[in-house]
């Protein structure tokens, strides 16, 4: 038996209607959080969506966790510390422990602004992956 899952989490265009959170007083409307639903042992995803207008509503850190958000649909701003980013589909932010972070979906955005977060701690990451091992004579799954 291999180690994998696979969940559907549906397009992002039907993210709105995902309604979670990490628990129920911090559950809402257009939040998925992907790692209750799958066996993550180093790394966290959510899927998220806000409508225009919409907002957090909330600052939070992290002291051990480093989140990356990947932006994927409609215009927004992120709150760093002291700074307002602009955030738009093929915006990536990194996110430090120790920094504050909120954000919202700008009020004339064309669509709602979607976005992932992938959040991970623990060990750094080896700049290369070096606990890699290729199989170069394991044919294509696909090619007969």
């Amino acid at each position: 038996m291999s180690d994998y899952e696979v969940v559907e989490i549906g397009a992002p265009a039907e993210w709105r209607s995902h309604f979670g959170g990490f628990d129920q007083t911090r559950s809402r409307q257009g939040r998925r959080i992907v790692d209750h639903e799958l066996t993550m042992q180093y790394i966290g995803m959510s899927a998220n969506a806000l409508a225009p207008g919409e907002q957090a509503g909330y600052w939070h850190e992290h002291a051990k966790v480093e989140e990356l958000y990947v932006f994927l649909d409609g215009h927004g701003q992120m709150g760093l510390d002291d700074d307002v980013v602009p955030v738009s589909a093929g915006t990536v932010v990194r996110v430090g422990q120790g920094v504050l972070r909120t954000w919202r979906a700008l009020p004339d955005s064309d669509t709602e602004l979607r976005w992932l977060c992938i959040r991970g701690g623990g060990s750094p990451l080896p700049h290369f992956p070096d606990d890699s091992r290729r199989a170069p004579d394991r044919p294509m799954p696909w090619e007969s």
